[in-house]
């Protein structure tokens, strides 16, 4: 035990005196290289092995180990810990664990035998007491740095460490700090924020070279700033050429003990939470000590530029500098806006597009509601860069802004609390763990078009186009337009739109020939309801006619028709995502409709079902019940721009299928063909076939009546409780500690060389709260890529391994108890 203490003392109490410990040669092989273990490394390893071998021993030397940090469960006794009777031959410093200690032996303090002290610990499951054991590990290595610590605070904060892992072990219970430092994060942005911030503010209209040499430079610098031993407060204090302020001084002081706290004793005592400094501190404590890191970082550098692979040489010591130099510009000034917690930088400029208003392909298209009116036209531009507008007739205007108040009231107070998910939504951006980087996506896509290209087989043998691709097309080029038209009371109609309206209802009457002419005509010019009308040149060849109910949350579709003669151009499908468009800009998700037996089929390919998933009491006494007719629903995502969706989704087929024959060129292990059919075997299960397994298959779900229910009829507020729940049980499993946060290259440095889509429950939990989990097939997916990688990477012996079978047991238990498991 005392080596493993003193190497953590070492890598400690190091820093107090030489504060750089970073190793040079890491930093200069950070960006692209796997570093050489560094003596911080190899503590760790140490430290980890030595807690293996606690966890190996039997489970009565496990039981002895823990009596000295267990309370005496005797009636009225206050012992905190067994202690072994002095004896002049024995040391002290002996492990317990290797005297000849009984269970019958009395304590020193409270004469009650060991076995008092540990009565309470046999019903324990072994991985309960492997748990305390690693803390009481945690335990000596703190108090060997405690007493070689030379700096008073910083042994003050060794020693409540101490304490509190002391007395989580006698309660049986996880650590956890309180009090007055409060809990991470400490500042908003954070190091990691605003550095990430200074690149794209300063380098986003660079060449994609140099805009990817500063964001590896970045990059470089946070791994550093978290591997760095920040110099104590009495030393800084000491060493500063000007009184400090006080008030910066005492700020220093609580970062400094938050961060031996919370970022480098839990480092080497993993019992403790761990976080990385740059993502939980910020401007403070980087205007504390960059002027610092930065010199030393330097000096180190140069004094160990020869141990430096040639290659990386000119970019630590050419380009690291002028990096740092700049970045000492930012952080310092008062106006720069890479501390701003709204500051929302471009993107850079290699990957936005090559012209201004042209999407790249497959790209969703961008939605506005401008508020200004020309010619008594209010507008809703639906922005392809191709000119498409929706015109809203002015008769609407106020109309539509009485009707529409309410659902833009609360419009604004959802999209107040989504502005604030967003800002930190772990489904954009290049924080995603386990999906491919946006770089990579553009990459991908431009390689499928040069194919494309170059093998010239698009003109002979075309794909078949999206159903409303042809309506598109037609649209861009003028030939039709879209106009939400409709009565109005409080403003005069134009001739233009009662021409419409009077066209729409004579294509409603014909079209629909079992509803009486007269009620068509009463709901095509009742105010109440509005139009979406499909006009070619000049006449309307197709419309849906709709109420709203904003307060409720959903609009009622009335009458959907497509002149005869025009049918099966797409027509029907473009005028429904544009209605959903729309409604999607004024906060209303659902639509309802009575379908006759022949609209049916048209509804189902729009997304509608017979399964009602809105609560009956929003929408009972409003809606039209019509005889012979089905109700039908249909639920809006407001993350998807229905009138691009199905390129989209082709765009995304076609890049998820280079992928796959990408993986399947760089396959690793083959397996022998199978043999068995030789053998007068007839069909065999498809998970014995070798090697099945270790791709992450599962065979298919199988849908029960009752799962179906909980799959098809819950909405997502119930499936994101239901999965919270299970999320939050297994977090407190005690074998979920390997899983709650990514795999550090500290712990496991060829990890992400093996395994190249991580997972982890605490990125599952950002998902959850971004409403990634829309249905229980994400959620498991996530859930069962953590143990595939888990057995992936760790062999059968190890524990990690079993951990992680038995979590996946444990997972799929409490699925099944919430009836959201059919395997």
């Amino acid at each position: 035990m005392a080596s493993s203490a003193n190497d953590c003392s070492k890598a400690s109490t190091s820093a107090n005196k030489n504060p750089a410990p970073v190793d040079s040669t890491n930093v200069a092989t950070n960006a692209s290289a796997a570093p050489s273990p560094s003596p911080r490394q190899n503590n760790l390893q140490r430290i980890q092995q030595r807690k293996q071998q606690v966890y190996n021993w039997q489970s009565a030397k496990k039981i002895l180990k823990l009596a000295i940090y267990s309370a005496c469960q005797s009636d009225g006794c206050k012992c905190t810990g067994w202690k072994a009777p002095l004896s002049p031959n024995k040391s002290p410093r002996v492990d317990v664990a290797t005297q000849l200690a009984n269970f019958p032996d009395p304590c020193r303090n409270c004469t009650h035998i060991l076995g008092n002290h540990v009565s309470h610990l046999k019903a324990l499951p072994e991985e309960e007491i492997n748990r305390l054991l690693g803390m009481v590990v945690d335990v000596e290595n703190i108090f060997m740095s405690m007493h070689t610590e030379q700096d008073a605070d910083t042994k003050k904060v060794y020693y409540f460490l101490f304490d509190l892992l002391r007395q989580s072990i006698v309660n049986l219970r996880k650590p956890k700090v309180e009090g007055p430092l409060g809990h991470p994060p400490f500042e908003q942005p954070s190091i990691a924020k605003a550095i990430l911030n200074f690149v794209y503010y300063k380098f986003a209209d660079k060449p994609q070279v140099e805009w990817q040499m500063m964001h590896d430079l970045a990059k470089m610098f946070l791994h550093c700033l978290n591997h760095w031993n920040f110099e104590t407060p009495s030393t800084k204090k000491a060493d500063a050429s000007t009184e400090e302020d006080a008030s910066e001084m005492t700020a220093y002081t609580t970062n400094y003990t938050r961060w031996l706290i919370f970022c480098q004793v839990p480092a080497f005592c993993d019992s403790l939470p761990h976080f990385e400094t740059a993502l939980v501190f910020g401007r403070t404590l980087l205007c504390a000590v960059f002027r610092t890191v930065r010199r030393q970082l330097m000096e180190r550098c140069r004094s160990d530029r020869d141990k430096m692979p040639p290659e990386k040489r000119d970019l630590v010591l050419t380009h690291f500098p002028k990096f740092l130099a700049l970045v000492e510009e930012e952080i310092y000034s008062d106006s720069s806006p890479i501390w701003d917690p709204e500051y929302r930088p471009a993107p850079p400029r290699h990957l936005q597009s090559s012209e201004k208003g042209v999407r790249r392909p497959g790209e969703f298209e961008k939605l506005t509601a401008p508020t200004n009116e020309k010619n008594n036209f209010s507008t809703v531009n639906i922005s392809l860069g191709m000119g498409k507008k929706l015109k809203l007739d002015p008769s609407l205007a106020d109309d539509s802004q009485k009707e529409t108040s309410e659902s833009k009231n609360r419009s604004d107070r959802v999209s107040g609390a989504d502005s604030k998910s967003r800002k930190s939504d772990p489904l954009c951006g290049p924080e995603i763990i386990g999906d491919p980087t946006e770089e990579e996506v553009v990459e991908i896509n431009a390689k499928i078009n040069n194919l494309k290209q170059n093998c010239g087989l698009e003109a002979v043998f075309a794909d078949n186009g999206p159903r409303d691709e042809l309506p598109k097309i037609e649209e861009a080029r003028g030939m039709i337009e879209l106009q939400l038209v409709g009565n109005s009371l409080s403003q005069p109609v134009s001739q233009d739109t009662m021409m419409w309206l009077i066209g729409l209802q004579n294509l409603f009457s014909y079209q629909l020939p079992k509803m009486p002419k007269h009620y068509i005509t009463r709901l095509v010019f009742d105010p109440k309801q509005k139009t979406l009308a499909l006009i070619k040149h000049g006449r309307p060849i197709g419309g849906i006619c709709f109420r709203m109910f904003p307060e409720q949350g959903f609009s009622e579709i009335v009458f959907c028709a497509v002149s005869s003669n025009e049918q099966v151009k797409g027509y029907g499908t473009h005028l429904m995502n544009h209605l959903k468009d729309y409604h999607i800009q004024i906060n209303i998700h659902h639509f309802l409709t009575f379908a006759d037996a022949y609209a049916i089929g048209y509804f189902k390919k729009q997304g509608f079902s017979k399964d009602i998933k809105l609560n009956r009491a929003v929408y009972q006494d409003l809606i039209k019940d019509y005889d012979g007719a089905t109700l039908m629903h249909c639920q809006l995502n407001p993350k998807i721009v229905y009138t691009e969706f199905t390129s989209v989704i082709r765009k995304q087929r076609e890049i998820i299928k280079y992928i796959i024959e990408s993986r399947n060129s760089q396959a690793q292990q083959v397996y022998p063909g199978l043999t068995c059919f030789k053998e007068g075997v007839r069909p065999i299960p498809v998970e014995s076939i070798p090697g099945i397994q270790e791709t992450g298959w599962r065979p298919a779900a199988r849908m029960t009546r009752v799962n179906r229910m909980t799959e098809e009829c819950s909405d997502p507020d119930t499936l994101a409780k239901n999965f919270s729940i299970i999320l939050n049980t297994i977090k407190n499993h005690d074998f979920a500690w390997p899983f709650l946060e990514p795999v550090k290259t500290e712990i496991a440095a060829d990890y992400y060389d093996h395994i190249k889509y991580p997972m982890d429950l605490g990125t599952m939990t950002k998902r959850l709260k971004a409403g990634y989990y829309v249905t229980r097939r994400l959620f498991i997916a996530d859930m069962t890529r953590i143990f595939s990688n888990c057995r992936q990477y760790n062999k059968p012996d190890t524990q990690y391994y079993t951990w992680g079978n038995t979590l996946e047991k444990y997972f799929q238990t409490k699925m099944k108890e919430m009836g959201l498991w059919d395997k």
